[in-house]
């Protein structure tokens, strides 16, 4: 789940050739967002913190934090969100197979 930032363009496209098969986004937008509960299939929450405020940024943490979901917190370049979703090992392998490939050759 991904929360915060209006649209989020070509990260969708990037995360699922990554082999992230599911992506929930909440904006973050609207007041009412902060009531709802984070859907029960979710792995792992997204914060972007550059697009959203700390009031709805810590009731996310507070209702992950409850349900055992990790949280994380990243800016909205794709290169920051991947260096977070990196450390979670949510990530295929085969990028790294390609990055290897890439500098033999």
């Amino acid at each position: 789940m991904i929360v915060g930032g209006d649209h989020l363009g070509k990260i969708t496209k990037k995360l699922q050739y990554e082999g992230i098969k599911e992506i929930i986004h909440v904006s973050g937008r609207k007041a009412r967002m902060s009531q709802k509960e984070i859907p029960s299939h979710v792995n792992l929450d997204l914060v972007l913190t550059d697009f959203i405020n700390h009031e709805f940024s810590a009731a996310i943490k507070k209702k992950a934090n409850k349900q055992n979901i990790p949280i994380y917190f990243s800016k909205r370049s794709w290169c920051s969100i991947y260096a977070v979703l990196e450390k979670t090992e949510i990530l295929n392998n085969h990028t790294k197979h390609k990055k290897e490939a890439f500098i033999l050759t």
